[in-house]
C-alpha cells in the first residue's frame, strides 16, 4: 500500500507540476504578447507623432493656409495712396526725387527689426527732406517658413495696409511701432496673426489712436486681399532672396558686397556712394 500510495504521489506531483509549467508558460506567452503589443502602440505613436510632426513642418492644416485660403474669397481693396492694377506698388516722398530707395520687408523678420530699430528713423528722415523717396515691398514667406509656420506676416502686412490708407505717415509710424524692440516678436511667436495685438500696437502711432475706420478694417480683414497681392508682388521679384533687402536706384546696397548695412554708420556712405547727382 506504501509503495502504490508512493507512485500515486508521484503521479500527482508531477501533473501537478506539469499544470504548473503549462501555466507559466501560458503567463510568460501573455506577458509576450504584452510587451511586443505595447512596443508596436508605441512605434505607432511615435510614428504618428513623426507624420503629425512632418505635416505641421509641411504646412498641413497651418494658420497660413486657413488664412490665405480665407483672403482669396475676398474682395480686392486696394488702400488710398498706392498704384499699380492691384495697388501692390507703394511710394512715399517726394514724387520728383531724383533717387528712390526700394525697401523689401517680410512683418515677421528679426533683422527687418534690427534695421528699423537701428536706421529706421534716418530713412524717416532722408524720405522727408527729399534724398530720395521710397517704396515698400512686403514680403510673407515667413509664415510658411517650415520651424515657424503662421498667418502673422500676411495678417500684419494687411493691418499696414490699413494704416496706409489713413495716410503715408500713418504707415511708417505703425511699420516702425511693429518693428520696434519693445513690440515685435520673436520669429517663431505668431502674435502677428491676432487682431486684438495689431490694434493695441496702433495706439501708439497718433493717426491710429482710437481710429475705429483703422480698427474695423483690421477686424474685417479689408485689406486681406491685397496683402495676398502685396505678398506674390515680392514672390515674383527673382533678385531678391530674403529680407530686409535694400535698393538704391535698383542697386542692392550691402557692406563688402555681402551683409545689409543695418546701421547708419553702414547705410549713409553706401547712400551717399549710389545717389545720382
Amino acid at each position: 500500500m506504501s509503495n502504490r500510495n508512493s507512485h500515486q504521489n508521484k503521479q500527482a506531483a508531477r501533473e501537478r507540476m506539469r499544470t504548473e509549467r503549462e501555466r507559466q508558460a501560458k503567463k510568460e506567452r501573455a506577458r509576450r504578447q504584452l510587451v511586443v503589443g505595447g512596443a508596436v502602440v508605441a512605434i505607432l505613436a511615435i510614428a504618428g507623432g513623426i507624420g503629425y510632426a512632418v505635416t505641421q513642418m509641411n504646412g498641413g492644416g497651418n494658420a497660413s493656409k486657413e488664412w490665405k485660403a480665407a483672403a482669396e474669397k475676398t474682395a480686392l481693396v486696394k488702400p488710398a495712396h498706392t498704384t499699380g492694377p492691384q495697388g501692390t506698388t507703394v511710394v512715399i516722398g517726394d514724387k520728383n526725387a531724383k533717387n528712390t530707395l526700394h525697401v523689401y520687408e517680410d512683418m515677421r523678420c528679426p533683422i527687418c527689426a534690427e534695421f528699423e530699430q537701428y536706421t529706421g528713423t534716418t530713412v524717416a528722415k532722408d524720405i522727408k527732406n527729399g534724398t530720395f523717396k521710397a517704396q515698400f515691398t512686403m514680403g510673407t514667406f515667413l509664415d510658411d517658413k517650415q520651424d515657424i509656420i503662421g498667418a502673422g506676416s500676411k495678417n500684419a502686412l494687411s493691418a499696414l495696409g490699413a494704416a496706409l490708407n489713413v495716410s503715408p505717415d500713418a504707415f511708417l509710424e505703425y511699420k516702425s511701432a511693429l518693428f520696434s524692440a519693445k513690440n515685435h516678436p520673436k520669429e517663431t511667436d505668431d502674435s502677428f496673426a491676432g487682431d486684438q495685438k495689431l490694434i493695441a500696437i496702433a495706439q501708439q502711432v497718433k493717426e491710429l489712436k482710437g481710429n475705429k475706420t483703422f480698427e474695423k478694417a483690421v477686424t474685417n480683414g479689408t485689406y486681406d486681399r491685397w496683402a495676398l497681392a502685396m505678398s506674390k508682388t515680392f514672390d515674383d521679384t527673382k533678385d531678391v532672396t530674403g529680407t530686409p533687402t535694400l535698393k538704391l536706384n535698383g542697386k542692392i546696397l550691402s557692406v563688402d558686397g555681402q551683409g545689409v548695412p543695418l546701421t547708419p554708420d553702414q547705410f549713409n556712405p553706401l547712400v551717399q556712394q549710389n545717389l545720382k547727382k
